[in-house]
């Protein structure tokens, strides 16, 4: 009997000891609010969103927060307003925000000089993800929000926001995806048909015959990854010196791709102008002085209100269209990236922090920045909503993010890739007799030092 006895307290013992090392609330304490895996099996409540996922008790004994927010100009009217609407919501909460301009793009090098300064939730860029997990500021996911956010927001935008976790050894997620980030075609339907906005070559060819130019920026890497990215390169993340890996590409068929755009650029010489993109808006509008001189260009939603107030029902945007490549209509490809939203590891308020991350990431707010500023999501019930269907800018990227590389794991590829277009479009540069292998293989010597 006693031997019975023994065995019996010692199961009760074992029992005890699992359920104390996991599967229990995850709202206990807020070290176990962040040290989740992001699975949707932590939480009944998945797929519900904000509201079904978030209680009174996930404040702790935050009352009083004063937070920080970093945001970039065009949003920081909209992040106020929301920012209220959030203190407002949780009154009682009795929560200060400060909400401060900062740009996306060089939010991670400003929480990397000090990250106790710094903001407490912030956008940024997906390219700068690997840089904010590496140095350990980016607070992994409450659990229960990050299964809510992987059953509600498209794969891509959920897999570009997951890291290890180096105190579980799990995959967790690290930020909030917050909107589609990249670049499509825009034209005046006076000027290119929406038959033609299809095909690389029709559209040039109308804006020749219109007197009109087509721009986009040849100089900056980040268009002319296209022209290897079409013809079939890919990167494939960063090796452990942080080296940029490719995947197994056919040189001849890039060359094949890089030689199709440079042919383009100087047979159309005159009309295919590489100008930064932030001088496409204008070039549409038309005054009492001045006719419009764009026809059409590359841009991305950053500008296509000002585009579409330019053009009004003349408003034309697509994805990217094909270029005739050794006879074969090909797909451009284009780098995509997401805008992410983080929490700071060294908030004095992390659990206050968290929830406001995860409402500036709801539905809600997607919807928010999708109507006023034509901004794309990455929740799946607002990408297929009356608002984004109704969004010719919104509609092209969404589609042309089927035909991109995502915008993570990035090395030194900009420069290369600048240099590379600058190239391609240089009158020295013949495009029937230039070896464009050698040229390829340049830039990958380059990107990789």
């Amino acid at each position: 009997m006693k031997r019975i006895i023994a065995l019996v307290l010692a199961a009760m013992m074992l029992v005890a000891v699992f359920a104390s090392c996991g599967g229990g609330d995850d709202k206990t304490s807020s070290t176990t609010n962040n040290s989740g895996s992001g699975s949707s099996s932590t939480n009944e409540n998945a797929g519900k969103g904000f509201d079904a996922n978030v209680t009174d008790a996930d404040f702790g004994d935050e009352t009083g927060a004063s937070l920080k927010v970093w945001g970039p100009d065009k949003y920081i009217d909209l992040l106020t307003k929301q920012c209220d609407a959030f203190k407002k919501k949780y009154a009682d909460k009795k929560i200060k925000i400060e909400v401060v301009v900062q740009s996306e793009d060089s939010a991670a090098t400003q929480m990397q000089t000090d990250a106790k300064a710094g903001a407490d939730v912030f956008g940024f860029a997906s390219d700068q993800f690997t840089n904010l997990i590496n140095a350990g500021i980016l607070s992994p996911i409450k659990p229960s929000y990050a299964a809510d956010i992987e059953a509600t927001n498209d794969k891509a935008s959920v897999d570009i926001s997951k890291a290890e976790n180096k105190n579980t050894g799990k995959e967790a997620l690290y930020a909030y995806p917050e909107t589609g980030n990249g670049y499509f075609l825009v034209y005046d339907k006076s000027v290119v048909s929406d038959k033609d906005a299809g095909s690389f070559e029709a559209i040039l060819d109308d804006c020749k015959k219109a007197g009109k130019k087509f721009i986009m920026d040849v100089g900056n890497g980040y268009y002319a990854c296209m022209f290897v990215f079409t013809g079939g390169l890919r990167l494939e993340g960063l090796d452990k010196n942080n080296k940029q890996l490719f995947n197994k590409y056919d040189e001849k068929e890039v060359a094949a791709s890089m030689k199709a755009f440079s042919k383009l650029m100087h047979d159309y010489k005159g009309t295919f102008v590489s100008d930064a993109v932030s001088n496409i808006p204008s070039g549409f509008t038309s005054t009492s002085t001045r006719a419009s001189k764009v026809g059409a260009g590359i841009d991305g939603s950053w500008d296509s209100a000002d585009i579409e107030k330019a053009l009004g029902k003349n408003f034309g945007a697509s994805k990217l269209p094909t270029i005739n490549i050794d006879g074969k209509d090909t797909q451009i490809y284009s780098m995509y990236g997401y805008k992410m939203i983080g929490v700071n590891a060294n908030s004095k308020y992390p659990r206050t922090s968290q929830i406001l991350g995860y409402y500036l990431a709801s539905e809600e707010c997607q919807t928010q920045r999708a109507e006023e500023l034509g901004w794309s999501p990455t929740a799946t019930k607002v990408i297929e909503s009356k608002v984004v269907k109704d969004n010719p800018a919104i509609s092209a990227l969404v589609e042309q993010s089927k035909y991109s590389i995502p915008q993570a794991n990035v090395g030194a590829i900009w420069d290369p890739f600048k240099s590379l277009g600058n190239e391609l479009m240089a009158d020295s540069t013949n495009p029937d007799t230039y070896d464009f292998v050698t040229l390829l293989k340049n830039t990958i010597k380059n990107i990789n030092g």
